[in-house]
């Protein structure tokens, strides 16, 4: 784990040396003032000595400001190297992210991904500065403190040595208790976020359906679980203070008393008494210090765990060591393909798939839910790995492609569409990002989407939503397409992308398809056997596994599935899943 976070402080090095550094300064400066206030009182005010005033107080004057500079040099550095740290930590996180194939980014809740993003690298960001200017102060001070203490007086800084002894006991207990409280919040801080997150993206639905109570109290249990959390910690946490101020004042009332003794006894002078006062304050104060550095340390190790389990979830998908860069034609074939999203899972998704399908070629694909229509298709840009057999795409193991150059020539439109916060030519321009205006004029024609785009106040300079809340579900999914098609794809896979629409408008973007990309292999899966029955072979998926696969007639002459629904669906009733 150290390792992981340490690999991201990279260009900060430098403000991660030098914020101890001055740290270490500031305290030698602050150990120094007390013995010079003691040679004051010592050697000036009790001797009558005016000169030896002034000369020490200009040396105190100059000290005070040397520890001032360094401190806010430390406090410096300390900022820059930990904001730095943080910057890379979420650079690093977010970049991995990127990498992930979907079996990896299914074993992350998206609300736990921005948690970990935000609270727990703030978290650490704080923790850090913490290490660099605290953990090298209050040791620091502690040591000097207590070194100077028994050179001034053994039997005096015996007490502070009981003092710290029984301190560090007592707050070691206290970390300890509240630790267990602290590493049971962060989990509750993603069922937050998911709260949040559902509410904002569904509100339309949330006011649909008049759910703004159910949600408001959903988001109070989360954020209650949260406060009681911390409450109990905190409860714990702030016996801190009573126990260090409780042996503040007996350390200083001990102290006073023997020291009182002693200079009576000519054994200590009353510069050295002030001198062991100061220090004792320096000691406890480091010890609070310390205390709170613990429970900030616990807090954060909670932290830095999930973070690593980002930075160390390695994507499960690899290009090759010479990966084959340019994909020849849109032929696909399954050689006894066989799938599961969990390898030890012993009923795979996809059993046993053969097939072959030719370059240019219209392909249908229907199915009841749960038969794993769009697993099929999500191997073939390799968005998974097949666990068994061998999928080719242009005669070649998608395995050895390229995973970019791959993913170029096989374009996929979702059933979830997503559009982005941006005009709709940007949007339209994540299918191609040097796309002109006119070509995706052309893309949105065959799509079907020019027709309603131009009748927007801006045209295609038209706003969109984050998510696309600003335009209808057929308008999205036509936009989609239009997207997809930018790419000029050898292989183009409609994931029941056409569900929103009208049947004459799914009627003119199949027309467009076959006359303008002839050439590209087209997958559609579909619902509606109106959608498909016009494709050159249609695949019947049922169970993870392929029922039929011929022409429309041939389906309805060999397949009794495919009839039993054809002939129910032209009655105007039923479907694939009933």
């Amino acid at each position: 784990m150290l390792k992981t976070l340490g690999a991201q402080i990279k260009e900060f090095k430098k403000d991660s040396i030098l914020t101890p550094v001055f740290m270490i300064g500031e305290v030698i400066m602050e150990t120094i003032i007390p013995l010079l206030m003691a040679s004051i009182i010592d050697n000036g005010v009790t001797a009558g000595n005016m000169k030896h005033i002034y000369l020490i107080g200009v040396l105190m004057v100059g000290t005070a400001v040397l520890s001032l500079v360094f401190g806010i040099l430390g406090g410096q550095f300390g900022s820059r190297a930990s904001t730095g740290f943080a910057r890379n930590l979420r650079r690093a996180m977010y970049e991995n992210i990127q990498t992930f194939s979907f079996s990896n980014i299914d074993k992350f809740s998206t609300s736990g991904l921005v948690t970990r993003l935000t609270t727990d690298v703030t978290n650490m960001q704080n923790a850090y500065q913490m290490i660099l200017r605290m953990c090298m102060r209050a040791p620091t001070s502690l040591i000097c403190a207590m070194a100077m203490s028994f050179i001034i007086s053994p039997r005096l800084a015996s007490v502070y040595l009981v003092a710290v002894v029984l301190l560090a006991v007592v707050l070691g207990f206290i970390v300890t208790q509240a630790t267990k409280h602290f590493n049971q919040a962060f989990p509750k801080y993603d069922a937050l976020n998911e709260s949040v997150q559902e509410n904002v993206s569904a509100i339309r639905v949330v006011k649909a359906y008049v759910r703004e109570d159910y949600e408001v109290e959903k988001f109070k249990t989360a954020s209650n679980n949260i406060y009681k959390i911390f409450c109990k910690a905190e409860s714990i946490v702030i016996w801190n203070n009573p126990v260090m101020n409780f042996t503040v004042y007996t350390c200083i009332l001990t102290i006073s008393w023997l020291g009182a003794h002693m200079i009576v006894q000519n054994t200590l002078t009353t510069g050295q008494l002030m001198n062991m006062l100061t220090y004792c304050m320096n000691i406890l104060m480091s010890l609070m210090m310390l205390s709170m550095i613990f429970v900030m340390m616990t807090m954060s190790l909670a932290s830095a765990r999930r973070i690593c389990e980002v930075l160390e979830e390695k994507a499960d998908l690899h290009n090759p060591e010479e990966p084959i860069m340019e994909v020849r034609d849109g032929s696909i074939t399954f050689d006894h393909v066989s799938f599961s999203y969990k390898r030890e899972a012993s009923d795979p998704v996809l059993k046993d798939i053969n097939l072959d399908i030719r370059s240019g070629e219209t392909i249908g694909i229907i199915g009841g839910t749960g038969s794993a229509k769009s697993s099929l298709v999500n191997l073939i840009s390799r968005l998974y790995d097949v666990t068994e057999g061998k999928l080719s795409v242009g005669g070649v193991d998608v395995r050895n492609y390229d995973m970019e150059s791959l993913r170029n020539q096989v374009s996929v439109v979702l059933q979830n569409n997503v559009l982005f916060s941006g005009t709709i030519l940007e949007n339209l321009r994540w299918g191609d990002k040097d796309a002109t205006e006119e070509e995706c004029r052309y893309a949105c024609e065959m799509a079907c989407a020019d027709e309603f785009i131009q009748k927007m106040p801006e045209g295609y300079n038209t706003y969109i939503e984050q998510g696309g809340t600003n335009v209808s579900g057929g308008q999205k999914q036509r936009l989609c397409i239009a997207r997809a098609l930018l790419k000029k794809p050898k292989v183009l896979i409609l994931d029941d992308s056409t569900s929103a629409v009208d049947t004459a408008t799914d009627a003119k973007i199949r027309k467009a398809f076959a006359e303008a990309i002839p050439g590209t292999t087209k997958l559609i899966i579909a619902q509606r056997i109106s959608s498909v029955e016009h494709a050159d072979r249609i695949i019947v998926m049922n169970e993870g596994q392929i029922d039929g696969f011929g022409t429309h007639e041939e389906l309805l002459e060999n397949n009794e599935i495919y009839r039993e629904v054809y002939d129910a669906q032209m009655s105007g009733s039923g479907d694939f899943d009933e």
